[in-house]
């Protein structure tokens, strides 16, 4: 979890705000359900993604209770995404979405079974450091 909150962090400060102020509109592009966005609709679609990953870093910096089941689904839609992007994709095979499907399915169980790490009472302190 700590690995992915690094990831949420680092798409909520770094490469968001880059993507959505910075890329040019011809280069943008957002992958969602496994369907490329390019132009402009990635460009509006990009805002979502930044509210995810926002919603992430917070909810794994907190442990929130409503991170279970939400990080799971979320993760298992990237699964997905992953695998569908590789089948429609020209760059993609067989091989690669199966196997993207498999390296994402790891994170999604786990999370999935974590349910106990998420703090049931919001009003209690985070996690100490383990």
């Amino acid at each position: 979890m700590n690995l992915l909150w690094g990831f949420c962090l680092y798409m909520t400060f770094i490469y968001l705000p880059f993507d959505i102020f910075f890329k040019a509109v011809a280069d943008d592009e957002e992958v969602w359900f496994g369907f490329v966005l390019r132009g402009w609709w990635a460009k509006a679609t990009a805002p979502l993604h930044w509210a995810i990953y926002a919603a992430g870093a917070f909810g794994f910096w907190r442990m929130s209770r409503w991170m279970w089941p939400w990080a799971a689904a979320y993760s298992a839609q990237i699964a997905i995404a992953m695998a569908v992007w590789n089948l429609l994709d020209e760059r993609g095979s067989w091989p690669a979405a199966l196997i993207s499907f498999a390296v994402f399915a790891v994170p999604t169980v786990a999370l999935w079974r974590a349910k106990a790490l998420f703090r049931p009472d919001p009003s209690a302190p985070p996690h100490p450091a383990r």
